[in-house]
């Protein structure tokens, strides 16, 4: 059945993909954002708002009748502004955009986390109780970043505690990859894919974790399309088949974690550190995407065994 859709943060790197990718389908979308992209895409309705600003993101979502809402506006990289604005901005929009769906009739509401929540990197030490990390970890965040998307996973729950007529869903997407970075360019932290995969320790600050773009958008629309099978509240893991590295995680993890070798070993071949057995279990979504296909002079290459 088709949906009309709000995809806030419609502008950004990923939103541009899902934003393309929602298009292709029977849905109508609404890209919400402050800023409007440079090459809007054919189909799509743009609006600029703030939205910080709780009362005008209320107003607009009641005129635009949403019957389902993916939350992806954020700052979207850690330290990339001070620390109290991260906090402030993406937990107001997690909570103002949410309030908004439910006021406005939306039946469906999914929320962008992230796998930072989880603590890798912390300057205390963070030893997690398992390798792959699933849904079941607690999540330790360590950095304002990690905080606001663990509160905007806590925001969904919270709603979901005072609705039963809408479904809220929150998903850690990745390290996501737009399709313009697998022909060359830079990554959101600067480096080329191709730098990331010949130096390990770019990658290994976030544990080699990836995801193309338009994977995501795959898994959104399966959520969307089979929301009724999922438990209100839910959260889920959405990265690659692998790892974003030439050698297994079971060599790369004690060389650049020494406290987590004892966890390294499940991480057989090209094995990643986030599983995403749970979005296969209960929505069948399988990625289809891996560096080895998909980035320019890596096509074809074998996995490792």
């Amino acid at each position: 059945m088709a949906e009309r859709i709000i995809v806030t943060g419609g502008s950004g790197r990923l939103g541009r993909s899902v934003v393309a990718g929602f298009a292709a389908t029977e849905h109508e979308i609404i890209s919400v954002d402050r800023a409007l992209p440079e090459e809007p895409t054919d189909g799509v309705a743009y609006r600029s708002i703030d939205l910080l600003d709780a009362v005008a993101t209320e107003a607009l979502f009641a005129e635009l009748a949403p019957t389902a809402v993916v939350s992806l506006a954020a700052i979207a990289v850690p330290f990339s502004a001070p620390e109290d604005v991260i906090l402030k901005t993406n937990a107001g929009i997690a909570h103002n955009v949410t309030a908004a769906a439910v006021a406005s009739g939306a039946t469906k509401v999914v929320i962008a986390s992230s796998p930072s929540i989880m603590g890798y990197g912390s300057p205390a030490g963070w030893v997690p109780p398992r390798l792959p990390l699933d849904e079941e970890v607690p999540p330790q965040p360590w950095h304002a970043y990690g905080l606001s998307k663990h509160v905007a996973e806590q925001v969904a729950a919270m709603f979901a505690q005072q609705t039963d007529e809408v479904t809220f869903v929150s998903f850690r997407p990745c390290y996501v990859i737009a399709p313009e970075e697998w022909e060359g360019a830079p990554t959101q932290q600067g480096h080329t894919l191709t730098e990331r995969l010949d130096d390990p320790a770019l990658s290994a600050v976030a544990l080699f974790n990836y995801v193309d773009a338009r994977d995501v958008t795959d898994f959104l629309l399966t959520l969307l399309a089979k929301i009724d099978q999922v438990e209100n509240g839910s959260v889920f893991f959405v990265g690659a088949k692998d790892a974003l590295a030439r050698r297994p995680l079971a060599e790369l993890i004690p060389e650049h974690f020494p406290d987590l070798a004892h966890l390294a070993g499940d991480l057989t071949g090209d094995a990643p550190a986030f599983s995403i057995e749970k979005a296969r279990r209960v929505l069948g979504w399988e990625p289809k995407r891996s560096w080895r296909t998909e980035l320019v002079g890596e096509r074809g290459e074998a996995s490792l065994p």
